[in-house]
């Protein structure tokens, strides 16, 4: 009985004390591994399979389908395996996002470019403006940690 009462009194004191809200697979704060460090691996390899984290820019205001993510001096494009789980639309930015998956170079063309200005709300006029396309260090995430 005695452990059962501590065994409880724990639960509820690691409960409010992560103040972490998960998306996606459900993945640990462990083992993540430098941003740099990320970025050097996958201009080696092409792609790689990785866990990192970084600074919430923006989500996509209309399904919460994508990141803009700040790490150390750059700007990341999270999007989520197979359009599987969504983020908030709103009230996380600032806040740290660690990142679980796939991350790799690619070439968005400018439809795409143009329709995630969307997403965001951008006006009509600059999306307009939006007439080359963006090579972007990008991370496909399987899970997502948001840290309040």
């Amino acid at each position: 009985m005695k452990y059962i009462f501590f065994f409880s009194i724990f639960l509820v004191f690691t409960s409010c004390n992560t103040n972490q809200s998960h998306y996606g697979e459900i993945i640990t704060n462990e083992n993540i591994i430098d941003y740099s460090k990320a970025k050097e691996l996958v201009l080696e390899e092409g792609k790689i399979s990785t866990k990192i984290e970084g600074t919430i820019l923006e989500t996509c205001a209309k399904k919460g389908c994508w990141i803009r993510l700040k790490a150390d001096n750059d700007t990341l494009f999270v999007r989520f395996k197979d359009y599987g789980f969504f983020v908030p639309t709103s009230g996380v930015e600032g806040k740290t996002a660690i990142l679980q998956g796939e991350a790799t170079y690619e070439t968005l063309e400018v439809e795409e470019v143009r329709h995630y200005a969307e997403d965001a709300g951008k006006s009509k006029e600059e999306i307009e403006l939006i007439t080359e396309p963006e090579y972007i260090f990008s991370f496909t995430a399987t899970g997502v940690i948001i840290e309040d």
